[in-house]
């Protein structure tokens, strides 16, 4: 027996004699493992940034001087899709003639809006706005005045009253037309 369990005992050591150990080939496993699974990781980062800008955040470059000096031509606009509940003096998106505009909230729904003697007047009171630096004009469009808002209608200017399209060429905006509120705001200079 004990011949036996000699035999044994040399045949597992010649065995393992025999095999030539590969050097490197467990830190290769493992480095690629590790590779790859940091790629996993970064392309479901990357993926879900890419679906929080589809469907939950927009961006978009301002290109007009309609909205100074709020926003000046080339900054850049986040936006917030879900929030839609505006109140007056919030910033929201909207497509105008196929181009994502900004605009201030002057009024929302409920609200009388006139604009006479070159200003402002929302539910019978002049507006007092120190960020516009020029009159509020009419323009001679189609919109009459006074403008009362229905249900999830909303008014918007720009600060810079003289350019732009506002509700003062294509009147009141429904809220489900808009694109979200303005929440970030970069500046060109900072880009």
């Amino acid at each position: 027996m004990k011949t036996k369990s000699i035999e044994n005992k040399s045949k597992t050591l010649n065995r393992h004699e025999t095999k030539k150990p590969v050097h490197g080939t467990g830190l290769m496993d493992g480095v690629l493992k590790d590779l790859l699974a940091l790629l996993v990781k970064v392309g479901i980062i990357v993926g879900v940034i890419i679906l929080l800008f589809i469907f939950i955040f927009g961006v978009f470059r301002f290109l007009d001087d309609s909205m100074s000096p709020a926003l000046e031509n080339g900054d850049l606009v986040f936006y917030y899709r879900l929030d839609k509940n505006y109140v007056a003096n919030d910033t929201l998106v909207y497509e105008y003639k196929g181009e994502k505009q900004a605009r201030r909230v002057v009024a929302v729904e409920g609200d009388t809006v006139d604009i006479k003697n070159n200003s402002l007047y929302i539910n019978g009171s002049r507006q007092q706005e120190s960020w516009i630096y020029t009159d509020t004009e009419r323009y001679d469009t189609d919109v009459d005045f006074p403008m009362k808002l229905e249900k999830d209608e909303v008014f918007v200017l720009g600060d810079n009253r003289k350019i732009g399209a506002d509700s003062r060429v294509y009147g009141a905006l429904n809220r489900k037309d808009t694109l979200g509120k303005v929440k970030i705001i970069l500046r060109r200079r900072g880009i």
